[in-house]
């Protein structure tokens, strides 16, 4: 895993509040988060564990985000910036819907980052990319298995081949990010959440897969679509075909959306 992190405080809300309402939240914690985070849990859970170069800044938030991702199973090796950690704030729902409000500018690795231990990524069935720079995603290109998110935005266009590109129907942002570095990668993956997703391949096939029902009473959809990534990442590292790397993905992303927050429902090696 290549990204970033974000710490992030979770509340619940029985709305989100429109314009000069006020709410009150209920059921709040803090987890480290962001997809960097989020999907290196993931992947340590389906692999038994996982390793995730990242960046974080001088504070105790990221003492406390590198403690909380090891007891997790993250191995993270974090280049550090005279900054702070970006903080966000995530509200979710009745209906398990969330928004995300983010603090500050987003830390992210760099090639140049002599401490993090690039040349490992050489060693790796698959990465997940969601943040970095061109040189950090030719150094992950080294991976068998390379998947991207559109948030890389500073990384992508600069003619890295990817082999997969994750992006959400309903973001806009990762929309515009994604049709710059379509061309890039061999499939390129828009998940559409209860709607299930569709996929198109460079040579210009197409087709969908289905949304897998959770488990439980869908909670929280934060981190769904960093678990779906995850999940799809993994099983194309160890050799899936495409229809059953999507069939995995989607009961990662469906397994998480049961939980409170990314962490409290993730599907692991014992459940698949």
């Amino acid at each position: 895993m290549v990204g970033h992190i974000e710490w992030v405080q979770f509340a619940r809300v029985p709305h989100v509040p429109r314009a000069g309402e006020v709410t009150h939240a209920y059921d709040c914690f803090e987890e480290p988060a962001g997809g960097g985070a989020v999907a290196a849990v993931q992947l340590a859970r389906l692999a038994g564990g996982s390793l995730l170069l990242t960046a974080l800044g001088e504070d105790e938030l990221a003492q406390r985000s590198v403690a909380r991702l090891r007891e997790l199973g993250v191995d993270v090796r974090a280049a550090t910036r005279p900054a702070r950690t970006r903080r966000a704030v995530t509200l979710s729902d009745e209906a398990g819907e969330r928004t995300i409000t983010t603090f500050g500018a987003r830390l992210q690795p760099l090639a140049a980052d002599q401490q993090l231990p690039w040349s490992a990524l050489a060693d790796m069935d698959a990465i997940y990319f969601t943040a970095g720079d061109v040189g950090a995603l030719r150094a992950a290109r080294a991976a068998r298995v390379l998947v991207a998110s559109p948030r890389a935005r500073d990384a992508l266009g600069g003619g890295v081949p990817l082999d997969a590109l994750v992006l959400s129907e309903d973001d806009e942002i990762e929309r515009r990010a994604a049709a710059r570095a379509a061309q890039e990668a061999e499939l390129v993956l828009t998940t559409r959440g209860k709607r299930g997703g569709t996929y198109r391949t460079r040579g210009g096939e197409t087709g969908a897969w289905a949304a897998v029902p959770p488990p439980a009473a869908a909670v929280d959809s934060y981190g769904c679509g960093d678990a779906f990534a995850a999940g799809f990442a993994l099983a194309r590292g160890t050799g899936k075909g495409l229809q059953e790397a999507l069939a995995l993905a989607a009961r990662c992303g469906s397994v998480c959306a049961t939980g409170r927050g990314p962490y409290e429902r993730q599907l692991t090696r014992e459940t698949l």
